[in-house]
C-alpha cells in the first residue's frame, strides 16, 4: 500500500514513522510512505498557506491554492477515476466519519491513501471539497490533523498482509469481532499473590478458547456495553452473556488489585 501525506509539518512524523512495526512494513516494502510537504507548493517568498477568514473570525484558514498544487502533483486523478484505481483521498477532520474497526479493514483494502492534514482553523472549504472522505479519531479538536493520521496509518497498516507476524494476532484484537479482547497473561504464574488462571495452564484448548469466549463478553458487556448493540452473537454467545448478566452484581463486587496494579 502506498500512502502520501500531505502536511505542513512533516517533521512530527519522523518518529511514529520510523519505528516499530511501520518501520518494519516500510523496510518489507509492504508500506509505502511519502511526506509532502504542503509549503513546497507556495509562490510567495515566505511560503505562506494560511490566510484571514473572509467574514472575520478569530484564527487562520489553510488557502486552496497549495493545497490544490499538492493534490494534483500527486497525480491521482478525480473522484471517479480514484475509485476506479482503489485510491482514497481522506481528509483528517473533527467533523467526518469516526475512525472504527470497520472502516480501518474497509481502508486496509484500498491501494493507495492520500491523507490530508488541516492546520489552524481548518482549511478553505474548497479544498475540503476534492476530498472522498473525511475521518475523525474522536469527538474533540486537536492542533491538526497530523496526529490523526498517524492513528490511521498505524491501524490500518496492522492489517497489510506481512506486517503483523501472526495474522492470529490482529484477528483477537479488541473490536476487530465487535467485541473487547480477553485478559492476557504471561510468566510468572504467580506475581505478588496474583495468578495466572488455571484454565490458561491447562493444555486444553478447547477450555481456553472457552475461557477466553467468555472473557471477552464479560469485559464487553462491563466496560463497554454500547458495543453489544452492534453485534449479532450466535446461540453459544448468547447463553454465556445471559449467564454473565444474571452474575453481574457479583462481577462488579470484584475487589480491584491493591498496590495501583490494574
Amino acid at each position: 500500500m502506498r500512502i502520501d501525506i500531505l502536511t505542513i509539518f512533516p517533521g512530527m512524523f519522523e518518529g511514529p514513522l520510523t519505528e516499530s512495526l511501520i518501520k518494519k512494513a516500510r523496510e518489507k516494502k509492504i508500506l509505502d510512505i511519502r511526506l509532502h510537504d504542503i509549503r513546497s507548493f507556495t509562490t510567495d517568498k515566505h511560503r505562506s498557506v494560511d490566510d484571514r477568514s473572509f467574514g472575520g473570525g478569530s484564527g487562520m484558514v489553510m488557502s486552496p491554492e497549495p493545497i490544490f498544487r499538492a493534490i494534483k502533483s500527486l497525480k491521482i486523478g478525480s473522484k471517479a477515476s480514484r475509485k476506479k484505481s482503489g485510491s482514497l483521498l481522506i481528509y483528517l477532520s473533527p467533523q467526518g466519519e469516526p475512525l472504527n474497526q470497520k472502516l480501518v479493514n474497509e481502508l486496509s483494502g484500498k491501494k493507495r491513501l492520500v491523507l490530508l492534514c488541516g492546520h489552524y482553523e481548518g482549511i478553505d472549504e474548497r479544498a475540503i471539497s476534492l476530498a472522498d472522505k473525511e475521518i475523525s479519531i474522536g469527538d474533540y479538536v486537536l492542533t491538526g490533523g497530523e496526529l490523526p493520521a498517524m492513528v490511521l496509518i498505524d491501524a490500518v497498516a496492522r492489517h497489510l498482509p506481512g506486517v503483523v507476524k501472526e495474522k492470529n494476532s490482529v484477528e483477537r484484537d479488541s473490536f476487530y469481532n465487535g467485541l473487547l479482547d480477553y485478559p492476557h497473561y504471561t510468566r510468572p504464574k504467580e506475581f505478588q499473590k496474583m495468578k495466572v488462571p488455571e484454565t490458561l495452564l491447562s493444555g486444553n484448548h478447547k477450555e481456553i478458547e472457552k475461557w477466553r469466549k467468555k472473557q471477552s463478553l464479560e469485559k464487553t458487556f462491563l466496560k463497554r456495553p454500547d458495543l453489544l448493540k452492534k453485534i449479532k452473537l450466535n446461540k453459544e454467545e448468547i447463553e454465556i452473556l445471559n449467564k454473565i448478566k444474571k452474575s453481574a452484581p457479583s462481577i462488579g463486587a470484584r475487589p480491584r488489585p491493591k498496590g495501583g496494579e490494574q
